[in-house]
C-alpha cells in the first residue's frame, strides 16, 4: 500500500489531523479496534479555553502548578494561546458546548482551576468532539479509514521513516509507504490492573518507536484519575466519574461519611489523600456524594454519570457512590518537539502517545483534549510546509516472517514499554 500519510490512531488528535491537512494529499487512517473505541470518546469533563488576556497568566501558572513546574512553559504558552483558534475550529466542525442563556459559550470550572475556563458538552464532551471530527473525516474522499488495523512495526532506514507494517481486520500482513507517518495511539492504560483506559490501548507506538531508537522522555509520569467508579471486578474498564462534579461542589467522605479532604486538589494530590484514607479505614474505596448539587444540574449537565450509576444501583440525587484512584492518562511518551515531529525524520507523534512537556509531572484537568487538538494541528501544518511529499517508496524488503506469531510480539512491546517505566522510575 501506497499512502502520503499514514496516521494511526483515530481519536480526537488523529483525526483533527487529518482534517488539517491538505486536501491532495492522499490519507490513511488505521486504528486498532474500532474507529469510537479511542479514549477520546470518554472524556467527560470538558476542554479549556483562554477567555481573554486577563486570564493568560492564571490559567498558565494553574497548568504549571499542577505539573509540579516540570512543564515546558514554551508548550504551555503554544497550548493557551491557540485555544481559542482551536474552539473556533471546533464550532466550525458543528460542536454543540453548552451555552449561557443569552447564547453565550458556558464555562465551568474543575479541581486546580483558579477560574471557570472549561467548555463542556453534558458529560460527554470527548464524544461530541471526537464525533463531530470523524462525521468530518468520513466526509473527506482523500482520507481512507482502516478499522481493526494494527500498526506492528515501522519501517525506517537510518534515521527516517518510510512507513509501516500492519495487521489488517483479516489478519493478513501488509507494508504501507508512507511520505509521512504520525503515531497517534494513545495511551497505555491496558498494561494496568485499573484503567479507565480501553484495554487495547497498550503502548504498543511508544515500544515500537523505541526499538527504533526514537528518544523517549519522562515514561514514568503517568496520571491516577482520583475519582472513578469502583467495582469489584477486576476485568471491568473503570468508569471515570468526572472532575467536574467535584467542581459543581461534589464532596468525599470516608467509611465514617466525614469529609477529609479539599476535593478540589490536583489529581495527584487528590489521590494520594484519598488512598491515604483509604488505607487508613481499611477500605477498597471511598464515598463520593453528589448531592450537594441539585437534582436538575445533576440530570442536566451530568447524564452519562447519573445513568452509570443508576445502572450499578445508585441513585446519586439520594445516596453516595464508592469510588476510587485509577490509571488515567499519560504524561509521558514519544519525545517531540513544538511541531510534534520525533526524533525520526518524517515520523510524528501526537495526543497522549506524545510527549511535549505541556503537562509536566502532572496533567492539569480539561487540558488533554485541548492539548491534542493543538499539537495535531502544528503537525499538520508543519509536515505540509517542510516537504513537498516526496512519493511514498520502502527503502527496503520487509521480511514478514518476524511478525508471523502475533502473541509474541505483543507481549515483547508490552514488556518493553513497562521496562521503560520500570527505567525511569529510578532513582526519581
Amino acid at each position: 500500500m501506497k499512502t502520503d500519510i499514514l496516521i494511526v490512531g483515530s481519536g480526537c488528535s488523529g483525526l483533527y489531523c487529518a482534517l488539517q491537512l491538505p486536501r491532495e494529499l492522499q490519507i490513511t487512517v488505521i486504528t486498532k479496534s474500532d474507529l469510537e473505541s479511542s479514549d477520546s470518546f470518554l472524556a467527560q469533563g470538558g476542554i479549556c479555553m483562554l477567555k481573554d488576556e486577563s486570564d493568560y497568566a492564571s490559567y498558565f501558572e494553574d497548568t504549571m502548578q499542577a505539573g509540579h513546574y516540570e512543564n515546558d512553559r514554551t508548550s504551555v504558552d503554544i497550548m493557551i494561546r491557540s485555544s481559542a483558534e482551536i474552539i473556533q475550529d471546533l464550532l466550525g466542525y458543528g460542536v454543540d458546548f453548552q451555552r449561557e442563556p443569552d447564547g453565550s459559550l458556558a464555562f465551568t470550572r474543575e479541581g486546580a482551576h483558579s477560574r471557570n475556563r472549561i467548555l463542556f458538552h453534558k458529560d460527554i464532551t470527548g464524544r461530541e468532539i471526537t464525533s463531530r471530527l470523524l462525521s468530518q473525516v468520513q466526509a473527506r474522499e482523500n482520507v481512507t479509514l482502516l478499522e481493526h488495523t494494527a500498526l506492528l512495526d515501522l519501517v525506517s532506514q537510518g534515521n527516517t521513516c518510510f512507513g509501516a507494517v500492519i495487521r489488517g481486520q483479516d489478519g493478513s500482513l501488509q507494508a504501507v509507504a508512507a511520505a509521512v507517518t504520525v503515531l497517534a495511539t494513545g495511551g497505555i492504560g491496558g498494561l494496568y490492573k485499573h484503567s479507565t483506559n480501553f484495554r487495547h490501548l497498550t503502548g504498543d507506538a511508544i515500544a515500537i518507536a523505541c526499538r527504533h531508537g526514537v528518544a523517549l522522555k519522562n515514561m514514568d509520569y503517568i496520571q491516577i484519575h482520583p475519582t472513578t467508579f469502583y467495582s469489584p471486578h477486576k476485568e471491568d474498564r473503570r468508569f471515570l466519574i468526572s472532575e467536574s462534579v467535584r467542581g459543581e461542589g461534589a464532596k468525599l467522605y470516608d467509611k465514617h461519611m466525614r469529609r477529609f479532604v479539599n476535593e478540589l486538589l490536583p489529581r495527584d494530590q487528590l489521590t494520594e489523600a484519598i488512598l491515604a484514607q483509604m488505607e487508613k479505614d481499611q477500605t477498597a474505596f471511598v464515598w463520593e456524594d453528589l448531592r450537594p448539587i441539585p437534582a436538575q444540574e445533576l440530570k442536566h449537565h451530568f447524564p452519562n454519570i447519573v445513568a452509570h450509576c443508576a445502572k450499578m444501583g445508585y441513585d446519586v440525587t439520594k445516596e453516595c457512590i464508592p469510588v476510587v484512584p485509577a490509571q488515567h492518562y499519560f504524561m509521558g511518551g514519544i519525545q517531540v518537539g513544538y511541531n510534534s515531529l520525533t526524533s525520526m525524520e518524517r515520523l510524528y507523534a501526537i495526543g497522549e502517545t506524545a510527549c511535549n512537556g505541556v503537562h509536566g509531572k502532572n496533567r492539569l484537568a480539561s487540558n488533554s483534549l485541548l492539548e491534542s487538538l493543538v499539537f495535531a494541528k502544528r503537525a499538520a501544518k508543519d509536515m505540509a510546509g517542510r516537504f513537498p511529499i516526496p512519493a511514498a517508496e520502502l527503502p527496503v524488503p520487509v521480511d514478514f516472517s518476524a511478525y508471523q506469531d502475533n502473541d509474541a510480539l505483543v507481549q515483547e512491546y508490552r514488556t518493553l514499554t513497562l521496562n521503560k517505566i520500570a527505567e525511569a522510575s529510578q532513582g526519581r
